[in-house]
């Protein structure tokens, strides 16, 4: 790939302007081992946002002489980028959403870094992983304690036709017209689509403090540059630290079409609305696409009825080819979640009392051994196996986006997944027909090779 690149100094806005000299001696530390080689890579990432690669090994290689420098100023932090990509810039400035963006990330990372080793992190329980993903929101100020809940997920893929990007932009818009905020992957395709829409919308409202909010993590954020349109970026340690912030912080989901990272979370939502405790917690679920999608929004209905059920089917409503009403459904369901919080005194910001269990929340490290050995059987609870599922579909987005996956598939072959026949069967023909409507990868690139096999 051609790349231009510059070399040039940058200060902090957004969150990094105002530092304790505690701080900025602790960034300015930072400037080397593993904090600095996953900064590196995120900076990288964000400096690279709007170009049309998914792959985090191919950015990573065609800037290998990309280094970025951290001095201490007396007020706080400097950046020196050399060999950066000049695309990052506009008459020698660095575009503003990309400068608040690359000290969101400096921001994160070296805030997760340094906690990890503090009294007050507890990581060994689920509540205290929970108040760990609560502290890291707090600390981005993502968190607005006393506004009523409005801030609506959409999850959906990277790779889509223009279609299902414009039905995406729709919805948002609608959206947007009734206040409502919004919250992706912070990605391209469906991640950016609902921004947009709400964009135009709120100002078509007068909406002047209209959040679009970005969720990430390291491994992802490599691959899909942040969209400009988002407003609040916050990077996450892990993927299941970013997905618990998503349910967490979100009150309603929508779900685009999309390819196998679009599964998994929807998996994993599944599985933690499925859990007992969850029953009588309102959460707003919207599964939807154009008329162009409908067999394969039909196809995934149809999945999670032959794996994990009609109860789970029960969870989520299905809408084609209808925005307004997706955004009319939604508004609705967030009424109910609004009304469900005042009784139990339950802050807006966070959502403290959906159960989520330890097993959804510890990081799944997708090795050949591990994928071989998911359990993928009706003989464990329903959200037990949504977890599993859940598992099985984040390893396949580690070998097709990221780079430590990518190295492991060139390395090893392809995962073996394994499971009863039952399982293995909708599972194989729901990967297929991603392959088949090009869902692994985003369009244009070389075709696809599968990083994984499916064995009954």
């Amino acid at each position: 790939m051609q790349k231009h690149v510059v070399n040039v100094s940058v200060n902090p806005r957004g969150s990094l302007e105002t530092l304790s000299q505690r701080e900025v001696h602790q960034l300015s530390e930072a400037g080397s081992g593993s904090t600095y080689s996953l900064f590196r890579q995120c900076a990288l990432a964000i400096l690279n946002t709007g170009a049309q690669i998914d792959n985090a090994k191919t950015i990573l290689e065609a800037y290998e002489d990309f280094e970025v420098r951290i001095h201490q100023q007396d007020r706080g932090v400097r950046l020196e980028l050399l060999n950066a990509p000049a695309d990052a810039f506009v008459d020698g400035e660095m575009i503003a959403s990309t400068r608040e963006m690359l000290f969101s990330a400096l921001r994160d990372i070296v805030y997760t870094e340094s906690e990890l080793g503090s009294p007050l992190i507890d990581l060994s329980s689920s509540p205290g992983i929970t108040d760990y993903v609560f502290q890291l929101l707090r600390n981005a100020r993502t968190l607005l304690p006393g506004v009523e809940p409005k801030m609506v997920v959409c999850w959906g893929g990277h790779s889509i036709n223009s279609e299902e990007y414009k039905y995406s932009k729709k919805v948002g818009h609608e959206l947007g017209l009734r206040s409502l905020d919004i919250c992706t992957g912070c990605g391209p395709g469906v991640m950016k689509g609902p921004m947009k829409g709400a964009t135009i919308a709120h100002a078509k409202q007068r909406i002047r403090g209209g959040r679009y909010l970005g969720l990430t993590e390291p491994g992802i954020i490599a691959a899909e540059a942040p969209n400009p349109i988002v407003n609040e970026l916050v990077i996450l340690p892990d993927i299941e630290k970013r997905l618990e912030a998503f349910v967490r912080v979100g009150h309603g989901i929508i779900i685009f079409p999309g390819g196998v990272g679009t599964a998994e979370e929807f998996l994993y939502l599944l599985g933690i609305l499925l859990h007992p405790d969850n029953q009588g917690v309102p959460f707003p679920v919207i599964l939807t696409g154009p008329k162009s999608a409908e067999a394969y929004l039909q196809q995934l209905h149809a999945f999670v009825g032959a794996t994990l059920g009609a109860d789970a089917q029960s969870r989520y409503q299905v809408i084609i080819d209808d925005p307004a009403q997706v955004a009319v459904q939604m508004a609705a369901g967030l009424r109910k979640v609004r009304e469900f919080r005042r009784e139990r005194n339950d802050a807006f910001h966070f959502n403290w009392l959906l159960k989520i269990e330890e097993g959804f929340q510890r990081p799944f490290d997708p090795t050949h051994e591990n994928m071989a050995s998911l359990q993928l059987t009706r003989a464990v609870p329903a959200h037990e196996l949504a977890a599993n599922l859940r598992r099985a579909f984040s390893g396949i987005v580690a070998g097709n986006v990221k780079d430590n996956g990518i190295r492991r598939i060139e390395e090893h072959g392809p995962y073996e997944i394994r499971g009863e026949a039952q399982i293995m069967r909708p599972l194989d023909e729901l990967l297929q027909a991603f392959v088949a409507q090009h869902r692994m990868k985003l369009p244009g690139g070389s075709a696809y090779v599968p990083c994984y096999r499916v064995v009954s």
